[in-house]
């Protein structure tokens, strides 16, 4: 008789709400659960080592690498910045002219007339079928004097002097990879602030998850790795013909190999960028890094699919719902739990990683991201030919 009663008592909480109800309450609570176990931990996690404290392991020579193509103006502004960087035990800068039709190899000439450090590696033209890019990073990793690796792109700037100390501190963890974080220029347009908060999600999902023993990428404006990893990995040979992937692809593959991942995301580690200006340019921009995702580890996949999915999924159900009245209470109820687990979450990961958004702004942009997400998966799906410079 107690197995019937609580059977009954069972089939009519289930019967409080629509299937459609419950369904949209397994999304949200699919979403606490990363919120809860990755992101809000990782946001309240302890301060790494400032610059000026004792550094917990002897520092070594490191190698910057800067790969440019045509990015002439964006060298004037990064080259002089990174020629300031604190590190006394000393670094190379290499500069990769890939291919650049202004002069950036008379400027970077000059420079190496005044700064012995740095080093000019000239690529004349690309081989047939290889991603430009990559190969341009083989060529100058391969000219590196140094077994230590840090990776930025020409259109960054770092975000202190301190950025190289920092980033070449993850090594002592003891680690192999040190996945750093790069935000974006603040501007006033809505287009810059979901910009911006995009790349606050997508680091909230790979720095916690890397910091939780699940790293799957980093972003090549910020990373950095050991010779012995790139060996290991036999360079970009898995993915040379893909477009995309110099960072997260590396990633995946030097994971594959047993490399140890550390993140090192402190404001002063950071590295800024110049965001897309259109909302063409950050189209073509995230087409090429949604492709490489095809080809993650399906653990990895699985882990991003979920949230992902279900993030979309509470959006297509809320807007199903809409169409139905007697849903609207447990709606609104939904949404009063989720909406306040993301201010919170996401506005705590900003405040920490100095990349804040205005909270109030945050469910407008989280729901118009996803939107936009899932118009770039169907548009991935259907036309799956990308462009490179």
């Amino acid at each position: 008789m107690p197995t019937f009663a609580g059977f009954t008592l069972s089939c009519a909480v289930l019967h409080l709400f629509s299937p459609l109800v419950w369904l949209l309450i397994a999304c949200v609570l699919i979403q606490l659960c990363y919120l809860g176990y990755y992101v809000w931990p990782f946001a309240r996690r302890p301060a790494e080592l400032a610059a000026d404290e004792p550094a917990p392991a002897a520092e070594e020579p490191i190698s910057v690498l800067v790969c440019a193509h045509n990015e002439l103006e964006n060298l004037r502004r990064l080259l002089p910045l990174l020629l300031q960087q604190d590190y006394p035990v000393g670094y190379e800068l290499i500069i990769v002219d890939d291919r650049s039709a202004d002069d950036t190899f008379l400027y970077v000439q000059q420079l190496t007339q005044y700064y012995p450090h740095v080093r000019l590696v000239t690529v004349n033209r690309t081989p047939e079928g290889l991603s430009p890019k990559k190969y341009a990073l083989t060529l100058g990793i391969k000219s590196a004097r140094n077994s230590r690796l840090l990776f930025t792109d020409a259109d960054c700037i770092p975000a202190t002097n301190q950025w190289i100390r920092l980033m070449q501190r993850g090594f002592a963890a003891p680690a192999d990879l040190v996945v750093g974080y790069s935000a974006y220029a603040p501007e006033t347009s809505f287009l810059n602030k979901l910009i911006r908060f995009e790349t606050l999600l997508s680091g909230a999902q790979y720095l916690s998850f890397a910091w939780r023993g699940h790293p799957y990428m980093g972003v090549g404006r910020n990373l950095a790795y050991t010779r012995a990893v790139f060996q290991s990995t036999k360079g970009f040979a898995s993915h040379i013909r893909s477009l995309g992937g110099d960072d997260d692809l590396l990633v995946q593959d030097a994971v594959q190999q047993g490399a140890r991942v550390v993140v090192v995301a402190e404001p002063a580690a950071q590295t800024l960028s110049e965001p897309a200006s259109s909302w063409r340019a950050w189209w073509r921009q995230k087409r090429r890094h949604l492709a490489a995702g095809r080809s993650y580890r399906l653990a990895d996949r699985v882990r991003i699919g979920n949230f992902i999915i279900s993030n979309v999924l509470f959006y297509g159900i809320s807007v199903a719902l809409l169409f139905s009245r007697p849903d609207w209470v447990p709606l609104a109820a939904v949404w009063v739990v989720r909406t306040a687990a993301i201010c919170a979450t996401y506005g705590q990961l900003g405040r920490r990683l100095d990349d804040q958004l205005p909270v109030g702004m945050l469910p407008i942009l989280d729901a118009v991201y996803f939107f936009y997400y899932l118009a770039l998966g169907i548009s991935l799906f259907l036309y799956r030919s990308l462009r490179w410079k």
